[in-house]
């Protein structure tokens, strides 16, 4: 029960449950795109809906590359697993270059069960040329189109003069 913790007494305050046991993911925004009657969808279960059919995981679901030097480039993997019934596209909106973040990825379809790997790189550049006190903020969702949802991926890291 979550009313009580492993020693059996009353707990003192509430238990605060994961996103994915509150049915709800985390950085996403639905889909409004009109669904393809090409796109390969399973049609076995008459009560499954293409929401349920398609999903993806960001292995990690954030990026935060720390305190980096002015000057060099750093990159990174993050895993989109497919963890849905039907294979599944999506695409990847490119940051914008003040940014220095770019997502290099394989386009094309992700079978059930697969996963597509996505390489995060940034160029640790300063955008401004006002004094920060030696260390500047980058942070930027990246946006990943799927054919039910939105994916936001957040890339942090701290620039140092």
């Amino acid at each position: 029960s979550l009313m009580v913790d492993v020693t059996g007494q009353a707990r003192k305050e509430r238990v605060i449950l994961p996103s994915y046991l509150q049915g709800k993911k985390p950085n996403t925004i639905p889909n409004k795109k009109i669904e393809d009657p090409v796109s390969g969808k399973v049609s076995t279960s008459s009560l499954a809906r293409r929401q349920d059919l398609t999903k993806f995981h960001l292995i990690p679901p954030r990026v935060i590359f720390g305190v980096l030097k002015e000057g060099c480039t750093y990159a990174t993997t993050v895993i989109m697993k497919n963890v849905g019934v039907n294979f599944s596209r999506f695409r990847v909106k490119q940051p914008p270059p003040y940014t220095g973040l770019r997502v290099m990825y394989t386009p094309g379809p992700v079978a059930a069960g697969l996963q597509a790997e996505l390489e995060i790189e940034i160029s640790a550049m300063l955008i401004g040329g006002k004094d920060t006190g030696g260390l500047e903020e980058v942070s930027h969702n990246i946006e990943i189109v799927t054919e039910t949802e939105i994916l936001l991926l957040p890339v942090k890291a701290n620039i140092l003069c």
